[in-house]
């Protein structure tokens, strides 16, 4: 497949994102990763899809593909799919195309349930987190959990004055989390990593904690931030 051309104005990197889901939030960082110059598939299971070809349409640069396509196309892997079938769509995928890549896990393990004042519900237990069933599920993959903890659209250069918001990562390799803290220095972001896959049991509820005040007060456009003491 031929190399695709950065926009005008922007550095072409030479690494392809591979975006696994077409919906919100797969649209909105596979948009955020052609700004960046990265060459760009996002993956859906229809083509013809209204908001998919919307986005075609409006991104010249990217592809859209199936899941199997993307995944294969990606240096770099993007799930964004719904927490509940992510299993699944690994599975129907085939473990093989994300052998060997740092895998972004943009997915929470949200329940079917309603908020109940606010308070959303997770289908894990206690104990476990959604990314450590799909780490285990890829053991040859190197996931990191980020970009689960905000709404789609502060995903890509939020806008806080000179505050730059903290999104909390974590996962098992170094070398991918390094990969993922450069990318989220690049869209805007500075990364806090909590260490290894088990973080991810802290850092997916951090979801629940981001809603709270949106669906009390419809406040949407918050973020989280470590302070740290000044050295």
């Amino acid at each position: 497949m031929p190399a695709l051309k950065a926009r005008k104005g922007q550095e072409e990197n030479n690494m392809k994102a591979g975006i696994i889901g077409s919906g919100d939030v797969g649209r909105v960082l596979a948009t955020a990763f052609l700004k960046e110059g990265y060459e760009v598939m996002l993956g859906t299971r229809d083509r013809s899809k209204a908001t998919v070809v919307k986005w075609q349409e409006d991104n010249p640069g990217g592809l859209t593909g199936s899941f199997p396509e993307t995944a294969d196309f990606g240096d770099i892997i993007v799930l964004a799919t719904h927490g509940s079938i992510t299993a699944d769509v690994i599975e129907q995928t085939g473990i093989a195309g994300f052998t060997g890549k740092t895998v972004i896990d943009a997915t929470n393990p949200l329940a079917a349930a309603p908020p109940e004042n606010g308070v959303l519900s997770f289908f894990t237990a206690s104990g476990e987190s959604l990314m450590e069933r799909l780490q285990r599920l890829v053991p040859e993959a190197n996931f990191v959990k980020a970009f689960n903890s905000v709404g789609n659209h502060l995903m890509y250069k939020p806008a806080f004055g000179d505050q730059v918001p903290t999104m909390f990562i974590c996962g098992n390799d170094a070398a991918a989390k390094q990969t993922v803290t450069d990318i989220l220095s690049t869209f805007g972001w500075e990364a806090a990593d909590m260490g290894g896959a088990e973080a991810a049991r802290a850092i997916e509820p951090l979801c629940i904690l981001w809603c709270i005040p949106g669906f009390l007060y419809n406040q949407w456009s918050h973020a989280f931030k470590l302070l740290k003491p000044a050295v």
